[in-house]
């Protein structure tokens, strides 16, 4: 089974070394930033979008430790729809985007309203040769929270975001508001699914409340990414996200206004011009509500 000549490249994976081996369906979900499920890598490796050492791999191959996993893309436009969402633009040129992306919105999947599907009606077409008919989102907010997204315009630029992503130069800032009494700052260290991960936070400011003890306001550094990272380590030191039905304490998780989870900014460096880009956007008006000097 050859590779398809219409495929691109857009994320790349070095495999440790494994105490076990593991089939290929099994090692995937999680090592890329552009697939987010078990379903969506199976469907990927099912149309050949997955290579093994330049080889089409296939669910049932196993990993054993040192291989390179690739995935491919295709650059010929699908049959999803286009919709129409207003959308903040926070940052825009030819090669890529960051936008505003609002709570309760999925960023990309099977269903018509999401962030990937507004995409190309908010965002001005790119010019060059290589650009991408449907603009690509880079990586993932979760469905409530809100802010800081960034959006790859042509195959380069994917690529290359992809790339800085894997390597951690892309620095990201969120902001929560958290429930119940908390340091100062710290470091969260404890892994995630068997899997190393850290995230740092900064208590900006607390207020006292009779039904929550203290709301938090949260300075947040994810130094790894991995899925509801910040959700779970902040909910393992009895301060969950105020407002996180998943992770949240029962009966104290709010009522109607959702995650109080904002990604507030992104900075790096451009892969193109090499400039340095940063982008900062404003905390929601519920934070607002909770913390007005903020």
């Amino acid at each position: 089974m050859k590779l398809e000549t219409n495929l691109f490249k857009i994320e790349t994976h070095k495999v440790p070394q494994l105490e076990n081996r593991i089939r290929l369906s099994d090692y995937t979900p999680g090592i890329f930033n552009s697939i987010f499920s078990k379903k969506g890598v199976k469907k990927a490796i099912k149309n050949g979008y997955v290579t093994i050492n330049g080889t089409i791999g296939f669910t049932s191959d196993y990993i054993i430790g040192g291989e390179t996993i690739d995935l491919y893309q295709s650059n010929i436009s699908n049959n999803k729809p286009i919709i129409k969402i207003s959308l903040e633009i926070v940052y825009e040129d030819d090669y890529l985007a960051i936008i505003n992306k609002p709570a309760g919105i999925i960023v990309s999947g099977n269903k018509k309203y999401t962030i990937e599907n507004a995409l190309p009606k908010a965002l001005s077409k790119s010019l060059q040769k290589n650009a991408l008919e449907r603009p690509e989102p880079i990586h993932r907010l979760d469905y409530p929270t809100s802010g800081a997204l960034l959006i790859g315009k042509t195959v380069e630029a994917v690529i290359l975001l992809n790339k800085l992503f894997e390597d951690r130069k892309i620095h990201k800032t969120y902001h929560a508001i958290t429930l119940d009494k908390i340091s100062n700052n710290g470091i969260i260290d404890s892994p995630i699914e068997n899997k190393a991960c850290k995230s740092e936070y900064k208590t900006i400011c607390s207020v006292e409340s009779r039904k929550y003890k203290f709301l938090n306001l949260v300075q947040l550094i994810p130094h790894t990414g991995r899925r509801h990272q910040l959700r779970i380590h902040l909910a393992s030191i009895g301060n969950p996200i105020f407002g996180d039905l998943k992770y949240g304490k029962d009966g104290l998780t709010g009522k109607g206004n959702g995650l109080y989870l904002h990604a507030s900014s992104l900075v790096f460096s451009h892969p193109i011009t090499n400039k340095e880009v940063s982008a900062s956007i404003q905390l929601p008006k519920k934070f607002l509500k909770i913390f007005p000097n903020a």
